[in-house]
């Protein structure tokens, strides 16, 4: 159920208590992905997890502007402060648990909201008003995952597979010929680069044309299969309290 589709009756009336929210970002996927690929693939990996659920679950609205400041100098890139983005994503999961919906996934599709999103699950799951923990679709499909990149293989892949409107085909060779091999500026362990346009000279990290519409099916299998069994764990854990 949507919850942005269904009457408020229909959502009071829901025997269900568990909820996903789809987090993304808007920002620059170089000349050949849209700005929103963040959100449009955290939304098709939440969608597609849902359906193989064995129980009901609620599709809270997308949060589609995140923690991603480091692309600011590519136009079009909107971000907000990690404070701001903790702020209002706990209190769109507390009204969420408001109304009985206090077992929440939130399908993340961003790598600069990692660390606000385990946050704020700690958080709210430590007061006891909700149940909540951080899923990130790209680190749900196994040995693919060391292709991730930025605008890359795998983001570009996703897209084929379920919007395949939304790539700019023709843009894909000038997306690998400006690509950066590799995400920051590194010495040792240590990435010396905090922006993207230190790095990488359109936006893109690895090679888009390396990722089919073949390999995207199989990316959103294994994300969806991962997201359905997480769904399974949140709602039949059981919360105990320790002090």
């Amino acid at each position: 159920m949507h919850l942005s589709n269904a009457t408020w009756p229909e959502l009071r009336d829901a025997e269900t208590n568990l909820a996903v929210v789809p987090v993304g970002s808007t920002e620059q996927h170089g000349p050949h992905a849209p700005l929103g690929t963040d959100a449009v693939n955290a939304e098709a990996v939440a969608e597609a997890g849902v359906e193989r659920a064995d129980r009901d679950v609620v599709v809270a609205p997308t949060v589609s502007v995140g923690v991603s400041e480091e692309h600011r100098h590519f136009a079009g890139t909107l971000w907000v402060s990690p404070d701001t983005f903790r702020a209002y994503v706990r209190e769109l999961v507390e009204s969420l648990a408001t109304h009985g919906f206090d077992r929440i996934v939130l399908v993340n599709g961003h790598g600069g909201n990692v660390d606000a999103l385990r946050e704020v699950s700690a958080a709210v799951s430590r007061s006891g008003e909700a149940f909540v923990v951080p899923f990130t679709w790209f680190d749900a499909v196994g040995d693919h995952r060391t292709d991730m990149g930025h605008a890359g293989p795998l983001e570009t892949a996703l897209l084929r597979a379920e919007r395949p409107e939304l790539v700019r085909e023709g843009k894909i060779d000038e997306a690998r010929d400006g690509a950066s091999d590799r995400w920051g500026d590194w010495v040792g362990r240590v990435n010396l680069a905090y922006d993207s346009a230190e790095f990488t000279e359109n936006g893109v990290v690895g090679d888009p044309d390396e990722g089919d519409a073949e390999l995207g099916e199989e990316l959103l299998d294994g994300a969806a299969e991962s997201l359905s069994a997480l769904l399974a764990a949140v709602a039949d854990r059981e919360r105990t309290e320790r002090r």
